[in-house]
């Protein structure tokens, strides 16, 4: 079983960073491909960003430039870059851990994270 912690959530204006990590622990040689999801107020939980084991990459289209995912395999950690934030980025943001590499399939996620708050606004 693999354990998914989120941190560096917060209040940022618009055209701000903010910089999340996910720290894993457990069963984690099991996970190939880890992502960065978010859900707003009354919208379905939509995928932001994955990466893989070897570092291939993939971005929802609305993110695209502005965010960057990491992953450092030796500390079991994934890092999500958010710069020129705006106020539709407003969600709560979800680290999840997937066996399936290179998924960007909601439901082949199996372990997620208790989620962090990134609240844009001025």
């Amino acid at each position: 079983q693999v354990q998914l912690v989120e941190s560096g959530g917060g209040l940022v204006q618009p055209g701000g960073s903010l910089r999340l990590s996910c720290a894993a622990s457990g069963t984690i040689f099991s996970i190939n491909t880890m992502g960065w999801y978010r859900q707003a107020p009354g919208k379905q939980r939509e995928l932001v960003a994955t990466i893989t084991n070897s570092g291939s990459t993939n971005y929802a289209d609305s993110v695209k430039g502005r965010f960057t995912i990491s992953r450092d395999n030796a500390k079991n950690t994934v890092s999500l870059q958010m710069n020129s934030l705006q106020r539709e980025d407003t969600a709560v943001y979800y680290c999840a851990a997937s066996e399936i590499r290179g998924t960007q399939a909601t439901d082949d996620f199996g372990s997620w994270g208790q989620g962090t708050q990134v609240t844009v606004s001025s």
